[in-house]
């Protein structure tokens, strides 16, 4: 059995493997960023929830939030579209993802358990 050594951050730390409670710190921020989404969702009224298949494709599609919930939009919701507009529903939900994300960071999310928003019950808007 190989010995292993103490961490010293000096020596191991780099910015793509950067490990945060076990996590590298690429996946606790896009998981961080996908349920800040789905709490997004669940705040205004959209029973959606984004797995992370669902999340990985949507951000292979587009790096801007924006483009990414448009896209998101017409290729899963198109019904939403004769009533709202795709650019400002995104817009919308992006501006309260953010808020989700900051509160979630601000109250120290790392130590936080993950909320399934998959499974919370509610109305959904535009059905």
């Amino acid at each position: 059995m190989p010995i292993r050594k103490p961490f010293d951050a000096r020596h191991s730390i780099s910015r793509r493997n950067f490990m945060i409670d076990d996590l590298l710190i690429q996946y606790w921020s896009s998981e961080t960023e996908r349920n800040a989404y789905n709490a997004a969702f669940y705040e205004l009224g959209f029973r959606w929830h984004w797995d992370r298949e669902v999340y990985c494709q949507l951000l292979h599609e587009s790096q801007d939030g924006v483009e990414r919930i448009c896209h998101y939009l017409r290729t899963h919701q198109p019904h939403l579209l004769r009533a709202y507009d795709a650019k400002f529903l995104a817009e919308v939900i992006e501006q309260k993802k953010e808020e989700h994300q900051k509160r979630e960071l601000e109250a120290g999310a790392m130590k936080k358990r993950y909320f399934n928003w998959a499974e919370t019950r509610g109305a959904e808007l535009g059905a």
